[in-house]
């Protein structure tokens, strides 16, 4: 049976798009869908400008929220919602505000070499990396050892990276969402609907259960 695309604009920098992972994941459970679902992944970066080195953390955010304290705040925020989600954040082991264009083009290459369920095994590292571990994903180090620890070909993607490679085709999946009216991520496109944020499970469920129908209806 033909599977149901769910198209994930998301960027490794949100803590909510993780969130929003665990929460589509337990949609995607709870719809019990007659279909298999298939995840497709479109780039979306936060911060662009951010140096390719990264920035120190504290004087990121301090900088985008007016203060340390203010920051913190939103991070309790985040760390309870993920709780709730089966995320774990652990904040006090990151201390870098990475650059995620590499992550981005890692993840454009890893989608012309595996299938989509190690390509998702991949998008979860990413993130359990950097919010669970602290790692700095900005590093292409860091990058190809959760490729080679998810079954990619490390030395092809050494290469890619190395080239300049995917680095086009990562922009324009950036402007063609903005062209598509996202501002915001986590996004998710599921059939004719969309859903903006990191929505509850349940309204995820119930588009996804639209989305079956219709497409079930015009097979």
């Amino acid at each position: 049976m033909k599977p149901l695309v769910v198209q994930v604009t998301y960027d490794f920098l949100c803590p909510w798009c993780w969130i929003g992972q665990h929460h589509l994941r337990m949609a995607i459970e709870q719809a019990a869908l007659p279909m298999p679902v298939e995840l497709r992944y479109a780039p979306f970066e936060l911060s662009p400008e951010m140096p390719k080195a990264g920035l120190d953390r504290q004087e990121h955010r301090t900088r985008k929220f007016g203060s340390w304290a203010r920051a913190q705040a939103r991070d309790a925020e985040v760390v309870l919602a993920g709780r709730r989600a089966g995320a774990q954040f652990n904040y006090e082991r990151v201390t870098i505000a990475p650059n995620t264009r590499l992550a981005h083009r890692m993840m454009q290459f890893c989608s012309t070499q595996g299938d989509a369920a190690q390509l998702a095994l991949l998008h979860e590292a990413v993130f359990s990396s950097y919010f669970h571990d602290g790692r700095d994903i900005g590093s292409l180090d860091v990058l190809l050892d959760l490729a080679n620890s998810n079954g990619f070909d490390g030395e092809a993607l050494h290469a890619y990276l190395s080239s300049g490679q995917g680095e086009k085709e990562v922009i324009a999946a950036e402007l063609g969402a903005q062209a598509n009216g996202i501002h915001a991520v986590p996004h998710f496109q599921i059939g004719a609907q969309r859903i903006s944020g990191a929505q509850p499970p349940a309204l995820i469920a119930q588009a996804l259960l639209v989305a079956a129908a219709a497409q079930t209806a015009t097979a």
